[in-house]
Protein backbone atom coordinates (compact mmCIF):
# COMPACT_ATOMS: atom_id res chain seq x y z
CA UNK A 1 0.00 0.00 0.00
CA UNK A 2 1.44 3.49 -0.96
CA UNK A 3 1.22 6.53 1.45
CA UNK A 4 2.71 9.72 1.20
CA UNK A 5 3.40 10.16 4.94
CA UNK A 6 6.70 9.77 6.96
CA UNK A 7 7.64 9.74 10.41
CA UNK A 8 11.27 11.22 10.30
CA UNK A 9 10.86 15.05 9.97
CA UNK A 10 14.14 14.97 7.51
CA UNK A 11 12.35 12.52 5.44
CA UNK A 12 9.31 14.49 5.48
CA UNK A 13 10.87 17.81 4.52
CA UNK A 14 13.22 16.22 1.65
CA UNK A 15 9.91 14.46 0.11
CA UNK A 16 8.15 17.86 0.70
CA UNK A 17 10.11 19.79 -1.36
CA UNK A 18 10.78 16.98 -4.27
CA UNK A 19 6.95 16.80 -4.26
CA UNK A 20 7.20 20.76 -4.58
CA UNK A 21 9.02 20.33 -7.96
CA UNK A 22 6.92 18.36 -9.54
CA UNK A 23 8.31 14.50 -8.59
CA UNK A 24 6.17 12.22 -6.97
CA UNK A 25 7.58 10.61 -3.35
CA UNK A 26 5.52 7.47 -2.36
CA UNK A 27 5.50 5.66 1.15
CA UNK A 28 5.50 2.08 0.26
CA UNK A 29 7.53 -1.26 1.34
CA UNK A 30 9.90 -2.31 -0.79
CA UNK A 31 10.31 -6.17 -0.72
CA UNK A 32 12.90 -6.83 -3.51
CA UNK A 33 16.33 -5.74 -4.06
CA UNK A 34 17.32 -2.39 -5.43
CA UNK A 35 20.49 -0.41 -5.96
CA UNK A 36 19.79 2.02 -2.48
CA UNK A 37 17.92 -0.36 0.35
CA UNK A 38 14.64 1.34 1.01
CA UNK A 39 14.15 2.92 -2.39
CA UNK A 40 13.29 2.73 -5.93
CA UNK A 41 12.72 4.92 -8.96
CA UNK A 42 9.23 3.90 -10.62
CA UNK A 43 7.45 5.40 -13.22
CA UNK A 44 8.72 8.89 -12.87
CA UNK A 45 8.27 8.67 -8.97
CA UNK A 46 10.59 8.07 -6.17
CA UNK A 47 9.30 5.16 -3.96
CA UNK A 48 10.66 5.49 -0.29
CA UNK A 49 10.35 2.25 2.00
CA UNK A 50 11.33 4.66 4.95
CA UNK A 51 11.73 1.64 7.64
CA UNK A 52 14.66 0.24 4.90
CA UNK A 53 15.70 3.38 4.26
CA UNK A 54 19.93 3.18 4.42
CA UNK A 55 19.59 7.28 4.76
CA UNK A 56 17.52 9.80 3.92
CA UNK A 57 19.90 12.50 1.51
CA UNK A 58 19.69 9.27 -0.82
CA UNK A 59 15.79 10.53 -1.67
CA UNK A 60 17.19 13.65 -3.33
CA UNK A 61 20.02 11.78 -5.29
CA UNK A 62 17.43 9.53 -6.62
CA UNK A 63 15.27 12.65 -7.18
CA UNK A 64 17.95 14.08 -9.43
CA UNK A 65 18.06 11.10 -11.30
CA UNK A 66 14.59 11.53 -12.44
CA UNK A 67 14.93 15.57 -12.61
CA UNK A 68 17.70 14.96 -15.39
CA UNK A 69 16.46 12.48 -17.60
CA UNK A 70 14.87 13.20 -20.31
CA UNK A 71 11.44 14.12 -19.81
CA UNK A 72 9.72 11.84 -22.66
CA UNK A 73 10.80 8.79 -21.15
CA UNK A 74 10.51 10.00 -16.95
CA UNK A 75 7.52 8.26 -16.80
CA UNK A 76 8.60 4.61 -18.08
CA UNK A 77 7.98 1.98 -15.74
CA UNK A 78 11.64 1.43 -14.71
CA UNK A 79 14.46 3.24 -16.46
CA UNK A 80 18.74 3.24 -16.19
CA UNK A 81 20.68 6.70 -15.47
CA UNK A 82 23.25 7.52 -17.88
CA UNK A 83 26.87 7.53 -16.74
CA UNK A 84 26.21 11.35 -17.16
CA UNK A 85 22.56 11.41 -15.36
CA UNK A 86 24.56 9.90 -12.74
CA UNK A 87 27.18 12.90 -12.51
CA UNK A 88 23.78 15.35 -13.16
CA UNK A 89 21.92 13.79 -10.21
CA UNK A 90 24.98 14.34 -8.26
CA UNK A 91 24.92 18.05 -8.82
CA UNK A 92 21.35 18.30 -8.76
CA UNK A 93 21.30 16.65 -5.41
CA UNK A 94 24.12 18.96 -4.01
CA UNK A 95 22.07 22.26 -5.15
CA UNK A 96 18.52 20.82 -3.62
CA UNK A 97 20.77 20.69 -0.30
CA UNK A 98 22.25 24.24 -0.63
CA UNK A 99 18.65 25.58 -1.62
CA UNK A 100 17.05 24.09 1.38
CA UNK A 101 19.72 24.95 3.59
CA UNK A 102 20.99 21.77 4.79
CA UNK A 103 25.05 20.56 4.74
CA UNK A 104 26.34 18.84 1.53
CA UNK A 105 26.92 15.75 3.99
CA UNK A 106 23.66 14.90 3.69
CA UNK A 107 23.96 13.77 0.42
CA UNK A 108 27.83 12.74 0.54
CA UNK A 109 27.70 11.10 3.78
CA UNK A 110 30.89 8.79 4.57
CA UNK A 111 30.94 5.03 3.17
CA UNK A 112 28.85 6.95 0.17
CA UNK A 113 30.00 7.25 -2.86
CA UNK A 114 32.37 4.32 -2.96
CA UNK A 115 34.01 6.02 -0.33
CA UNK A 116 34.47 9.49 -2.37
CA UNK A 117 32.23 10.94 0.02
CA UNK A 118 34.92 13.49 1.95
CA UNK A 119 36.46 14.81 -1.14
CA UNK A 120 33.38 15.35 -2.94
CA UNK A 121 32.49 17.80 0.25
CA UNK A 122 35.68 19.34 -0.22
CA UNK A 123 35.56 19.88 -3.67
CA UNK A 124 31.46 21.13 -4.01
CA UNK A 125 32.60 23.60 -1.15
CA UNK A 126 35.42 25.02 -3.12
CA UNK A 127 33.39 25.35 -6.31
CA UNK A 128 34.74 22.21 -7.86
CA UNK A 129 31.92 21.54 -8.92
CA UNK A 130 30.54 17.76 -10.92
CA UNK A 131 27.94 17.21 -13.42
CA UNK A 132 27.48 21.10 -14.15
CA UNK A 133 27.94 20.81 -17.66
CA UNK A 134 24.94 18.48 -18.30
CA UNK A 135 22.82 20.49 -16.10
CA UNK A 136 24.01 23.20 -18.26
CA UNK A 137 23.08 21.31 -21.44
CA UNK A 138 19.66 20.69 -20.13
CA UNK A 139 19.18 24.70 -19.90
CA UNK A 140 18.74 23.66 -15.70
CA UNK A 141 21.70 25.87 -14.27
CA UNK A 142 24.51 27.59 -15.43
CA UNK A 143 28.15 27.88 -14.68
CA UNK A 144 29.90 30.65 -13.63
CA UNK A 145 31.71 31.78 -16.02
CA UNK A 146 29.02 32.03 -18.35
CA UNK A 147 26.88 32.76 -15.55
CA UNK A 148 27.80 37.07 -15.09
CA UNK A 149 27.49 37.47 -19.15
CA UNK A 150 23.74 36.28 -19.47
CA UNK A 151 22.58 37.93 -16.52
CA UNK A 152 21.62 34.78 -14.45
CA UNK A 153 22.68 33.25 -10.63
CA UNK A 154 25.12 30.60 -11.46
CA UNK A 155 24.75 26.86 -10.58
CA UNK A 156 24.62 25.84 -7.34
CA UNK A 157 21.18 28.25 -8.37
CA UNK A 158 19.24 26.50 -10.34
CA UNK A 159 17.18 27.72 -13.15
CA UNK A 160 14.86 24.91 -13.56
CA UNK A 161 14.77 21.93 -11.26
CA UNK A 162 13.38 19.62 -13.71
CA UNK A 163 14.74 19.43 -17.52
CA UNK A 164 11.98 20.23 -19.74
CA UNK A 165 13.55 19.33 -23.06
CA UNK A 166 14.50 16.33 -24.89
CA UNK A 167 16.83 18.08 -26.85
CA UNK A 168 19.92 20.12 -25.51
CA UNK A 169 19.61 23.77 -25.05
CA UNK A 170 22.05 26.14 -26.59
CA UNK A 171 24.44 28.07 -24.26
CA UNK A 172 23.32 31.14 -25.83
CA UNK A 173 19.60 30.44 -25.77
CA UNK A 174 19.68 29.41 -21.88
CA UNK A 175 18.97 33.25 -20.69
CA UNK A 176 15.70 33.01 -22.94
CA UNK A 177 14.54 29.55 -22.24
CA UNK A 178 14.92 30.34 -17.90
CA UNK A 179 12.23 32.06 -16.18
CA UNK A 180 12.76 33.83 -12.85
CA UNK A 181 9.34 31.98 -11.50
CA UNK A 182 11.08 28.04 -11.79
CA UNK A 183 14.14 28.65 -9.99
CA UNK A 184 12.04 28.39 -6.65
CA UNK A 185 9.65 25.02 -6.44
CA UNK A 186 6.96 24.40 -8.51
CA UNK A 187 3.91 22.34 -8.26
CA UNK A 188 3.28 19.97 -11.13
CA UNK A 189 0.53 22.95 -12.25
CA UNK A 190 3.71 25.45 -12.92
CA UNK A 191 3.38 26.94 -15.71
CA UNK A 192 6.43 25.84 -18.13
CA UNK A 193 6.89 22.35 -16.62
Amino acid sequence: MKSTTFSDPLVTRLSTFVRSIGIEVQACPIDWKTQFPGLEIRMGAVLVDEKNLIHPGNILHEAGHIAVHDPAIRQSPKFQPTRGEELGALAWSYAAVVYLGLGSELVFYPESYHGWATSLVENFAEGRYLGVPLLQRYGMAIETRFAAERGLKPYPHMLRWLRWTSEPVPLNQIAMHSNSTLTTPQTRSAPNE
